[in-house]
């Protein structure tokens, strides 16, 4: 298998299991918690390390904003021999009684974006791999960690989420909003791969507030400091997975 074009990896430079948060920076949070860690590649939004954490190996892949990316992402890592996803991200909470820094897992995501429908019809479900899943909820009961698990939705345009929307989500009992879910989950079953999502809540659209309206930072404190729990649940699930 040839270099991949965007991750610019091979067969042979990446593990089974693969965390993939969004954001490059986060690579690095990940990659710190672990006990030891290498970067492999580095190109655009795609910041790739191999690391190892209570002697599991995984890889952790930052994806960038949004569904596009995320395939890519997805795609040229299962062509080079990852089989396991989990993405560990942040969310804006859809339900009024959820709070910043809160942790969500997703059972599910709505198609809110368009990735997914180039794959595949929309009334094909976008749901995480049960291992995965359980594995999650699992490692944050073992945290003794609060979280909310349930349905979210993947949207792709953030700047309008218009209350409209809002009101209809939050009326669907759906959880939080996020930009990759749902195409992560929809590769993942087709490609008869695993994968699931944690995510930390970074604001409230219910309540009008999203990350970084009242900070100079782009997440409040509480969420950084619960992005930080969201991690280490992850790479606890990844050592049962």
């Amino acid at each position: 298998m040839a270099k991949q074009p965007h991750l610019l990896v091979e067969e042979g430079d990446v593990h089974e299991i693969a965390i993939i948060p969004g954001d490059p920076g986060r690579v690095d949070r990940i990659a710190d918690l672990c006990d030891d860690s290498e970067l492999v590649a580095q190109n655009r939004e795609y910041k790739i390390v191999n690391a190892t954490y209570e002697g599991t190996d995984l890889t952790i892949c930052s994806t960038g904003i949004g569904c596009p990316s995320a395939a890519i992402a997805v795609e040229e890592l299962s062509r080079v021999g990852v089989e396991t996803f989990l993405r560990c991200g942040t969310c804006g909470a859809l339900q009024a009684d959820m709070e910043v820094g809160d942790m969500v897992v997703a059972t599910g995501a709505a198609k809110e974006e368009g990735t997914s429908k180039r794959y595949e019809s929309v009334e094909y479900p976008a749901v995480p791999d049960y291992d995965a899943l359980t594995e999650l909820v699992g490692a944050a009961e073992d945290n003794d960690e609060q979280i909310h698990v349930g349905p979210i939705v993947s949207d792709d345009a953030f700047y309008n989420e218009s209350d409209e929307y809002v009101e209809d989500w939050n009326d669907a009992n759906l959880l939080a909003i996020e930009m990759e879910a749902a195409t992560v989950f929809a590769l993942a079953r087709r490609k008869g791969l695993r994968a699931g999502a944690i995510c930390t809540v970074d604001g409230n659209l219910v309540a009008g507030t999203q990350k970084g309206a009242d900070s100079d930072d782009e997440l409040p404190e509480k969420a950084k400091d619960n992005v930080e729990r969201a991690i280490r649940i992850t790479l606890n699930a990844v050592t049962a997975l």
